[in-house]
């Protein structure tokens, strides 16, 4: 590859992570606009559940949108026999889902109460919540999993007055397939998804995505969804996928700067370390100074001050070397 198409690959790759960040909060996706549709939602409801209702007009559709609502948007919200759903798919595992719910369910009881007067003596009723994560990310998640915004909290308390569980299920293949089975659409979506991720290995995310759109409508996988929404969910998918590559990359960057802020920080604790075992083989080494040298935090001067730790004479001298 010559130097130029390098060069072109390289400010390519950054204009899509760049776009991608900026789109990060900013986002529809092909999991919130099939259960959109009332029906589909019934179904995935169910089958979380365990119920079996049957009439899709049941379900009181009050998903939060940012246009509208103090710029918070969730993935899907319903309300049904006075109970309060949220759900939210992630790619990502988040432990800040509790907290994010916090956010959400307040909202949508302000909604929900703002005609109503709660100074009076007869108590307000509200739905009763619940909380569901969709996980199929490619981080290692136990089949179901409990959050809880108790482990925030910066003093743990062994009964909080305030808390807040969040159930993560993943369904990633092998993972819920009772789930899955129960819900025809969430099935399809996943083998959707995986066909999407097995051909991005090998051919662009944009010939992935068409590939595996064009087969999912042969095979008869979200046919009616897909071949209404193609234009849509192609731009979605594509743009889902580069934000979940996005943001592993983002992972990685972290993990790295963190290795080498930590590799630097041991080095200049070792030097530390080596020139104050230097300077107490000469006597008595004064708080002061101790303290001064256990504050510097620029390896230069400690690499410097190390090389005289090791040449004068004493404590005095090295202190007015300083």
């Amino acid at each position: 590859m010559s130097k130029r198409s390098r060069k072109s690959s390289a400010v390519k790759e950054a204009k899509r992570r760049q776009e991608a960040k900026a789109n990060l909060h900013y986002k529809d996706t092909v999991f919130r606009m099939l259960f959109r549709e009332k029906k589909r939602l019934l179904g995935l409801y169910n089958a979380v559940s365990g119920r079996n209702y049957g009439n899709p007009e049941k379900l009181d559709i009050v998903t939060l949108e940012s246009a509208v609502y103090l710029g918070m948007k969730n993935d899907l919200a319903f309300i049904i026999d006075m109970r309060l759903y949220l759900f939210e798919h992630q790619s990502t595992m988040n432990p800040n889902m509790p907290l994010r719910f916090l956010q959400y369910v307040s909202a949508e009881y302000e909604k929900l109460i703002i005609s109503k007067d709660l100074h009076k003596q007869g108590q307000v009723k509200i739905p009763t919540p619940h909380f569901v994560v969709f996980f199929n990310g490619t981080e290692k998640c136990a089949e179901r999993q409990e959050l809880r915004l108790s482990t925030a909290y910066e003093v743990a308390e062994e009964d909080p007055e305030l808390e807040l569980r969040v159930q993560v299920l993943n369904i990633n293949e092998g993972f819920n397939e009772g789930l899955k089975e129960a819900c025809l659409t969430l099935k399809e979506y996943m083998q959707y998804v995986g066909k999407v991720r097995t051909y991005a290995e090998d051919i662009s995310v944009d010939e992935a995505v068409d590939r595996a759109v064009d087969e999912c409508i042969e095979q008869g996988i979200l046919r009616e969804f897909l071949l209404q929404n193609k234009a849509e969910v192609r731009r979605m998918s594509i743009f889902e996928y580069n934000e979940e590559a996005v943001r592993q990359a983002l992972r990685e960057e972290a993990r790295e700067e963190g290795y080498e802020k930590g590799r630097d920080r041991g080095k200049i604790e070792g030097k530390i370390e080596d020139i104050l075992y230097l300077l107490k083989e000469k006597g008595p080494v004064p708080a002061e100074l101790e303290k001064q040298i256990k504050e510097q935090n620029d390896e230069n001067i400690l690499r410097k001050w190390l090389k005289l730790a090791g040449s004068v004479g004493s404590i005095e001298e090295f202190r007015m070397g300083i």
